[in-house]
């Protein structure tokens, strides 16, 4: 909120100098020229129409009332003080003042509105997507989101852990859809992700219990994917995958591979699904990277992928996620991303 209180403060200003200087140079301009060839009193009135669209209505009535004292005396340097043609251009000026200052008043009750709606959105945002716990199950765990849309703090893309004594089980999906139907979505995932690992024995159990509960609410064109971590010894994790892309696992020892993950369908497609529980062999110091398509399919400008056995140097930082998505960005073009982006990291805690 700091900095979009800095920006509106620049726009306020930009907007002072902007119309005082325009109405400055008009009136210098008018004085100057010949009343004979030219007389620019109407164009004070582009002082206060600039204002408008930048400051806030009592400023606009002050600039409009110079506009309309400048306007009154411009009588005097072009001959026609008191004159009907002069009086008509003071009436020009002083409407336009008015009707500037109104439009300058109704912006900034329409700004007041979409602020208060944009802290609702944040709240409910940050809400749908939680923070999770920074060690659970043996691993160290830590995340990041990026939204596709701009001013959007989550979309489609989720994460969620459930952790109850000595059970630890993570989610990482993605809903297809953007903006704010995504977000809805995930929020419904996120539920029954919840109310499944809460209650079922297995992790196979709660991706079938999921998408047992997420079809009805999904038509034939939503669906999500998910890939789900629990870990199941000192060092096994077991994943379940609903069409998600696999993990990356990155070793101690330097190397990168791709955790090959049995796939079934995504979840809430109505389609019969068998899904399949993968055993992964993990060791102190390894790192597990989960996460969505928006990694996967990042396109440079020329519609390349990023080569995510890139990514090995950035997992091995002491910051990796920051360096996860500071490749992201700098592969993709403008650096702006075409889709949501989330990951979770796991590490593996020394016993």
């Amino acid at each position: 909120m700091d900095k979009d209180v800095t920006q509106d403060q620049r726009a306020r200003r930009i907007g002072w100098i902007a119309s005082l200087a325009t109405l400055a140079g008009l009136v210098i301009l008018d004085a100057s020229i010949d009343a004979s060839v030219a007389v620019l009193t109407v164009l004070f009135a582009l002082a206060p129409l600039i204002a408008c669209a930048f400051v806030p209505a009592r400023g606009t009535a002050v600039i409009a009332l110079l506009a309309l004292a400048a306007a009154v005396a411009s009588g005097a340097w072009n001959g026609g003080f008191g004159s009907s043609q002069h009086l008509i251009r003071v009436l020009d000026v002083a409407l336009v003042g008015g009707a500037a200052t109104l439009i300058a008043g109704v912006r900034v009750r329409r700004e007041q509105q979409y602020a208060e709606l944009a802290r609702i959105a944040e709240v409910a945002q940050r809400a749908i997507l939680p923070v999770l716990p920074a060690s659970s199950g043996g691993m160290e765990i830590s995340a990041r989101y990026a939204s596709a849309v701009q001013g959007a703090l989550v979309g489609g893309d989720l994460y969620d852990c459930y952790h109850e004594g000595d059970v630890t089980r993570l989610l990482i999906g993605d809903v297809r859809g953007k903006g704010i139907e995504g977000v809805e979505q995930a929020a419904r995932v996120i539920r029954a992700f919840r109310q499944a690992a809460a209650s079922k024995p297995t992790l196979l159990e709660v991706v079938e219990d999921m998408d047992a509960y997420l079809t009805p609410f999904f038509d034939d064109e939503e669906f999500v994917t998910a890939l789900l971590v629990e870990p199941i010894g000192p060092d096994r994790l077991a994943l379940v995958s609903a069409g998600h892309p696999p993990a990356l696992v990155w070793h101690r020892s330097g190397e990168l591979e791709s955790a090959e993950v049995a796939q079934g369908l995504p979840l809430g497609t109505g389609l019969p699904a068998t899904f399949t529980t993968t055993e992964l062999t993990w060791g102190p110091g390894d790192r597990v990277l989960l996460y969505t398509d928006g990694l996967s399919e990042a396109r440079d400008a020329r519609g390349e992928f990023l080569d995510l056995t890139t990514l090995g140097a950035a997992l091995s930082d002491p910051d990796p996620l920051d360096g996860v998505l500071d490749a992201v960005h700098q592969h993709v073009h403008g650096g702006r991303l075409g889709d949501d982006l989330a990951v979770v990291l796991l590490e593996h805690q020394p016993a």
